[in-house]
């Protein structure tokens, strides 16, 4: 035998190892296929579908304030975004005008809920790498934005809390101190663990340069919130399309879109903790400037046809409402004739093949968890072209011109 063969690399087989449907490490069901030489990922494919609840096809039965109650519960975690993007959509079908002050409200339980969806991911993020300490640090301190949003709404979870017109509930000046009592000491706590994150060598080596996501590839993939702002994607609908008191904020020029070039787990980690600390001085801005008058205004029951693509920047990334109002045969109704949903996890299932590949097995977890997933709000098929790689920001009135069109030469029902 001759020195050459002595010393021939023997490469390792190729084993494809399935995680899922059902797995301790996720409460709900998704399959991935993990194709590996030893220990590194060199193919990934994702697959879900195992839990789609039909609510889209729930809602065309029911009215328009029936769904609000149903779209709530699309998601624990997002609650009060689908509950005020539905609010939101019938309102623009509606054409009405909420008050002011019923805006400032609606967008304050948004963001509190974005400070509460992330430092839940934070805590995951923590224990996903075994760093169990700053776990349950970082979760004791979310019971004090729980507490907010019951404090705000009356529920910790599935708050309820935006109608059609408005808003249910008011706030009055000792529940407004405590608000603010409850915002400064997250701000002190979100510092500490943006410090913890970035310098604790237990997490920061765990993520840093894990699961690589290149700004070119993220915006042909369509990555969208913190997984595509943590890829330097400056797509953030607060500020590329604001609604409601995301008006305001953006004119006053003190709020701007966070973002990270390193477009690994690590940026998306920072732009999540940053995010939640410039979450909690737009929540003080708008308490220290909440305007007065009603919180809700009356919108008549039955709507006239119309066809609406309503937007909202959840926790996750953009979150679409499609509305078609009427019923069908040109007259007002109550219910809507077609919604369809679009949660923002869906738009980032297609990019995690590409993080996950030329990263080891054990990182799986971690890569999975970095974009926030949510099945049950996700699951639908999609199909994706990935060759064009340019990426384009559309404004809202073009969308509505063009949905107006489609809806005036679309096929109607005959009895």
């Amino acid at each position: 035998m001759t020195q050459d063969k002595a010393r021939k690399i023997v490469v390792p087989p190729r084993i494809t190892i399935p995680i899922g449907p059902q797995h301790p490490a996720l409460k709900e069901p998704g399959m991935f296929k993990l194709t590996v030489e030893g220990e590194k990922i060199v193919d990934a494919e994702v697959n879900i579908g195992y839990n789609h609840r039909g609510i889209e096809k729930l809602a065309e039965g029911n009215t328009h304030l029936q769904n609000l109650y149903l779209m709530a519960r699309i998601c624990g975690i997002c609650s009060a975004t689908h509950n005020g993007n539905y609010s939101q959509a019938v309102e623009f079908a509606a054409e009405v005008e909420i008050p002011e002050r019923a805006k400032f409200l609606r967008t304050l339980i948004w963001e509190l809920e974005r400070i509460h969806s992330h430092i839940l991911w934070l805590g995951v993020a923590f224990h996903e790498v075994g760093f169990d300490t700053a776990f349950m640090y970082s979760w004791r301190d979310r019971e004090i934005v729980m507490d907010m949003l019951e404090d705000l709404s009356g529920n910790r979870v599935n708050y309820d809390y935006n109608t059609i017109g408005g808003v249910r509930r008011d706030v009055n000046d000792p529940l407004i101190q405590r608000l603010r009592k409850g915002l400064d000491k997250l701000e002190e706590r979100m510092i500490y663990y943006r410090d913890v994150a970035i310098h604790e060598k237990t997490f920061w080596n765990r993520i840093d340069g894990v699961g690589l996501l290149e700004t070119k590839i993220a915006k042909s993939y369509g990555a969208i919130g913190p997984t595509g702002r943590g890829s330097n994607v400056p797509v953030d609908v607060r500020f590329t399309d604001p609604t409601m008191a995301y008006v305001n904020l953006v004119d006053t020029g003190n709020f701007e879109m966070v973002l990270s070039d390193r477009c690994d787990v690590a940026g998306r980690a920072v732009v999540r903790v940053q995010e939640v600390i410039e979450t909690i001085h737009m929540c003080t801005w708008m308490l220290d400037n909440l305007p007065d008058g009603p919180i809700r205004d009356r919108v008549r029951p039955k709507i006239q046809p119309n066809e609406i693509y309503a937007r909202y920047e959840a926790p996750r990334g953009e979150c679409v409402h499609y509305l078609i109002t009427g019923d069908g045969e040109g007259g007002p109704s109550d219910k809507p004739y077609r919604i369809k949903v679009r949660a923002p996890t869906h738009a980032n299932w297609v990019s995690m093949a590409e993080c996950l590949r030329g990263n080891y097995l054990a990182d799986a977890p971690l890569i999975l968890a970095a974009i926030d997933p949510c099945y049950s709000c996700t699951d639908r098929i999609v199909l994706v072209d990935a060759k064009d790689e340019s990426i384009k920001l559309v404004p809202l009135d073009e969308i509505r011109i063009k949905a107006n069109k489609d809806y005036a030469n679309k096929p109607r029902r005959v009895a």
